[in-house]
């Protein structure tokens, strides 16, 4: 005769279930705020990373713009030497706001020079939406232009079919 045993699987919960779904969901929402933190402080980074890099190339743009005044100011006493007062007035004027704009970004810090893009855009926005479309269209004839040199030096640095046998 056989005897059959049967096996129960106890489907009830160990007592203390609740305390570690409770301690895995508090661990969870730890590594979460964990998490949250660290790209908070990544972007922060990052934030002052561009902040600095604008600062600084804002700097040089101001410097050289400024020497391109100076370089006009000369070009204007060569023409007043010269006796051609008119291009030398137009010479000096271009100098004069050139040297503005050098100074302003010299100066000029990122939050600054954001601020004024903004009023500027809200100010004139039909100008800035012409400026985007004018950028635009250069930067999609450089890309075409780019893309033409490209496909021509692929052609001729490429060996051409492979003769059947």
């Amino acid at each position: 005769m056989e005897q059959s045993v049967s096996v129960r699987a106890d489907r009830t919960p160990p007592v203390d279930a609740p305390h570690t779904g409770e301690q895995s969901q508090g661990k969870a929402q730890e590594v979460a705020e964990k998490a949250q933190q660290q790209v908070g402080e990544a972007r922060g980074r990052a934030r002052q990373q561009v902040r600095d890099q604008v600062n600084r190339r804002s700097s040089e743009a101001g410097e050289r713009v400024r020497s391109a005044a100076g370089d006009a100011r000369s070009v204007a006493e060569e023409l007043r030497r010269q006796g051609k007062d008119t291009p030398a007035r137009y010479a000096e004027q271009a100098a004069n706001r050139a040297e503005r704009v050098g100074e302003y970004l010299h100066g000029a810090d990122c939050d600054r020079i954001l601020r004024d893009v903004e009023d500027f855009g809200r100010r004139k926005p039909w100008a800035v939406a012409a400026g985007g479309l004018a950028l635009g269209f250069v930067a999609s004839r450089l890309l075409k232009a780019s893309s033409n040199e490209r496909y021509q030096a692929s052609q001729r640095t490429s060996p051409g079919p492979i003769a059947e046998r």
